[in-house]
């Protein structure tokens, strides 16, 4: 017993060894740590993506007026926007598990430019409203993918912060989309800035065109046989597809509303709203960072969702129950999103966890799930406004954020 207990811990020792002097050699020509050109490629045409319909904000009551419509209505574009959205995203990360991903992550920022132009040039609600949707289907073409390529370059220690990085040209669209929009938009109108959404979705095109060539690819990974969806719809991945619903209702309810918020609260100009609208995301953007490196730290991911979530759910409460001023509002407003995008990183390394051959299909499923939450929050805060008012939205935020941390806590 004692030779043969010793002879196995020798083997273990010996494969140790070989393993610890083999693993170094891999990792770099497999793993690059960060790939950094890719990554700031990747916050271009996320801002890019992210500000064709969330930068619209602003422009709510100015837009309604505009086409002669009520703001209820011009208020859905982003559910349109948001369901083509979802219904891409799924579709381009089945197919980008087939057939390579540089297609959707060149080809969907050029449609977004495409179809900024159109809405710029339409006179009437249904054709904003039908490229709005087809720019929508373009954004979810490129969004899912670009989550699985960078994942696909990075180790697993390293995808909380590769992904967070990635989430911060989303962060971004909140520091400087939207107030960027307010203060232009001032002078040269809605259809102006869709101009200016135009010129930085072909940017992004274009960076994504340079970061992502062959040299730099990774390997395309195994192709699957047979219904990669289904595949990929495991238990734990289905629980954490529900979970990016309710986050996604929470953070959208305050990015969608937030501005018209302030401007009817507070019987403000739209000039006054950029500043307090950039000092709000800058919570975002810093939470996003912040959670990126406690994703790649923590063990306890999901538990660390959980815990934001709660936290969530109590700066939404205060947030819209607590009025007393603007500057309170602005500083609940940071506080909120903060709490928010701390845990956003830590959810979407756990959806990263899966085999690079789903792993496509996974995030495209997440987008799609995520573009549900923004269709929950455009619809389920326009009935807001219209029955209970802004009050209403704290439980309701509430509510839906305990709902998650109970989803994560039970999947820890």
């Amino acid at each position: 017993m004692a030779v043969a207990t010793a002879g196995a811990a020798g083997y273990n020792r010996r494969r140790m060894s070989v393993e610890s002097e083999a693993a170094p050699a891999r990792a770099p020509a497999t793993t690059p740590a960060m790939p950094w050109l890719l990554l700031g490629a990747a916050c271009l045409g996320s801002f890019a993506a992210t500000s064709s319909g969330t930068t619209r904000s602003p422009f709510l009551i100015d837009m309604a007026r505009d086409l002669s419509v009520n703001l209820v209505l011009v208020a859905n574009l982003v559910s349109m926007t948001a369901t083509a959205w979802g219904i891409t995203s799924l579709i381009a990360g089945m197919a980008s598990d087939r057939w390579g991903r540089r297609p959707f992550l060149v080809g969907g920022p050029i449609g977004v430019a495409l179809c900024m132009l159109g809405v710029a040039q339409t006179g009437d609600f249904i054709g904003v409203a039908t490229w709005a949707t087809i720019g929508g289907g373009c954004c979810g073409l490129f969004m899912g993918v670009i989550f699985a390529e960078v994942a696909a370059r990075v180790a697993a220690s390293h995808r909380g912060r590769a992904l967070g990085w990635v989430m911060t040209g989303q962060s971004l669209t909140l520091v400087v989309g939207v107030p960027l929009a307010a203060w232009v938009g001032a002078a040269i109108g809605w259809r102006g800035w869709h101009l200016v959404l135009a010129a930085l979705a072909g940017a992004g095109a274009l960076s994504l065109w340079a970061a992502t060539q062959s040299a730099n690819a990774p390997p395309r990974p195994r192709r699957l046989e047979g219904d990669t969806s289904r595949t990929a719809l495991t238990l734990p991945v289905v629980a954490l597809l529900t979970i990016s619903v309710t986050e996604r209702i929470c953070y959208g309810l305050v990015v969608v509303y937030f501005a018209t918020f302030l401007l009817e609260q507070y019987k403000v100009g739209l000039e006054a709203v950029a500043l307090p609208l950039a000092l709000v995301a800058v919570g975002n953007v810093i939470g996003t960072v912040a959670g990126g490196q406690l994703a790649d730290r923590l063990r306890d991911r999901l538990g660390l969702f959980g815990l934001c979530m709660i936290g969530t759910a109590l700066a939404g409460l205060a947030l819209f129950a607590w009025r007393p001023d603007i500057t309170v509002s602005v500083a609940m407003g940071f506080v909120y999103v903060f709490i928010n995008a701390l845990g956003r990183p830590s959810l979407m390394a756990a959806l990263a966890e899966v085999p690079e051959e789903v792993r496509g299909t996974v995030l495209g499923l997440n987008g799609a799930c995520a573009s549900v939450g923004w269709v929950g929050a455009a619809a389920l805060g326009s009935w807001m406004i219209a029955t209970w008012g802004f009050a209403g939205f704290g439980p309701l935020s509430a509510v839906l954020a305990v709902l998650g941390a109970m989803l994560a806590f039970a999947r820890r």
